[in-house]
């Protein structure tokens, strides 16, 4: 653990030089995170917001509550659902994906290479990389809760009663911004440690093709138990910001 935070705090150094240093290389780990996800992101978010209109209006129209249901969509939704399945997406992913790539770099001597010709591998390797998942994570959580929403709609404009607009806004009856932004800034938290995660599981890895795939293997787990222990911490931690500056009201 200890060995761990000193990999975060030199990477978290290393963050503002990268930044002004290599922005071109932390473009393309924005792309290879972001764009990259679109296709199963947007898949998923889809998905999720068909398959829950459809079991939720179930159990609503059985005690005559469908109208509400949009609402109920809403909280689910946005608050939570949302955040949580892009972060653990992009964990699938980017966890294994560090990891490996890492892994690789260090069991062809790549790595050891950079630092013999003074390249610090903590600002062109993980910086970069930490960087790109921070930033992607959150505009990622916000693209599912459009489609989420939007597979609600479809469902509802297929088998509800409910009209485009009065879906759209019985949709934030229960919701103010004090909800959502919270909810998708977190996310960043999020993506931060599933970067340093992947990329500190890689760099560990064992000098063997064996290592390197027990390495991608780690890094998803790890990355997963990250996001899930994050969220645990930082919800209340949210709450309490939110209830103590007077938002909710």
């Amino acid at each position: 653990m200890g060995r761990f935070l000193e990999f975060c705090v030199r990477v978290l150094v290393a963050v503002p030089w990268t930044l002004a240093s290599r922005p071109s290389e932390t473009l393309a780990q924005f792309e290879r995170v972001a764009i990259q996800s679109l296709p199963i992101v947007l898949g998923a978010g889809l998905s999720v917001g068909l398959v829950t209109w459809f079991q939720t209006h179930r159990v609503l129209a059985a005690h005559g509550a469908e109208a509400a249901l949009p609402s109920f969509l809403g909280v689910v939704i946005l608050v939570e659902i949302g955040p949580m399945l892009a972060s653990l997406l992009v964990a699938s992913r980017m966890g294994a994906g560090l990891a490996a790539e890492l892994g690789s770099m260090k069991l062809n001597e790549e790595i050891d290479a950079l630092i013999v010709l003074g390249s610090n591998p903590y600002q062109g390797l993980v910086a970069t990389r930490t960087i790109a998942c921070a930033v992607a994570v959150p505009l990622l959580t916000v693209l599912i809760d459009t489609a989420a929403l939007g597979g609600g709609l479809a469902a509802e404009l297929t088998a509800g009663n409910l009209s485009a607009s009065a879906y759209g806004n019985r949709v934030m009856d229960f919701l103010r911004l004090s909800d959502i932004i919270p909810a998708t800034i977190k996310t960043a938290l999020f993506g931060l440690l599933i970067g340093l995660v992947g990329c500190w599981t890689g760099l560990n890895a064992g000098r063997s093709s064996e290592a390197v795939g027990r390495a991608a293997t780690s890094g998803v787990v790890r990355s997963i138990l990250a996001v899930f222990a994050a969220n645990a911490l930082v919800v209340p931690l949210l709450q309490g910001v939110v209830e103590a500056a007077g938002w909710t009201h």
